[in-house]
């Protein structure tokens, strides 16, 4: 690295109250999977179709000012989740627990259910390698197929799936598929109990 390279790196690391002496090593700083669930997991978030779309919208608002970009989502009735670029991990977690803290107030009052819990989980967890990035990707555009909302990825409307298989063809999207398969890639963590 030359000698900006190496004050750049710090200046990210100090921002993001990172210890100085452990550089990043490739995608795991950078790239996380976010996973967020309902309360006991409760379609709160999926009352409606309505309200899929008003969330899908406003998470993708909240997280454009602190991430490079968001490569996957898929919003479920009862979680959601995100692959996204971005320097700063509590600027994203910020943003997303200001989300979670209006729609909770939202959402009760519309339901009429002041006090109600409604966000339970939120995880971000790093991506370690192009080939794991890819696997989450192909995990969250699989979701509401795994999980019985749809028979193909491109038929859930409250994700990026369409818009990536319209971005690279499906002959691509189906390498990809088969070069980084799921195996048992999110096992336990959105089931019930979990």
């Amino acid at each position: 690295m030359t000698t900006a390279q190496r004050a750049e790196v710090l200046r990210l690391r100090q921002q993001c109250g990172q210890p100085w002496h452990g550089p990043p090593h490739g995608l795991e700083q950078r790239w996380h999977h976010i996973s967020a669930a309902c309360y006991e997991h409760q379609p709160i978030l999926g009352t409606s179709p309505e309200r899929l779309a008003a969330f899908e919208k406003e998470l993708l608002s909240a997280l454009a000012p602190v991430s490079e970009g968001v490569s996957a989502w898929c919003v479920l009735p009862n979680h959601y989740h995100v692959l996204l670029q971005s320097i700063s991990l509590p600027a994203v977690r910020k943003a997303l627990g200001g989300l979670h803290g209006r729609t909770s107030h939202d959402w009760n009052a519309e339901d009429g259910k002041r006090g109600r819990t409604c966000w339970y989980r939120c995880l971000p967890k790093p991506v370690k390698s192009e080939s794991h990035r890819w696997a989450t990707l192909n995990y969250i555009h699989h979701n509401p197929v795994h999980h019985g909302y749809a028979k193909r990825w491109q038929d859930w409307l409250f994700s990026s799936a369409g818009q990536y298989l319209e971005a690279v063809g499906r002959e691509y999207a189906e390498r990809m598929w088969n070069e980084h398969p799921l195996f048992d890639f999110g096992k336990g963590w959105d089931e019930p109990g979990m």
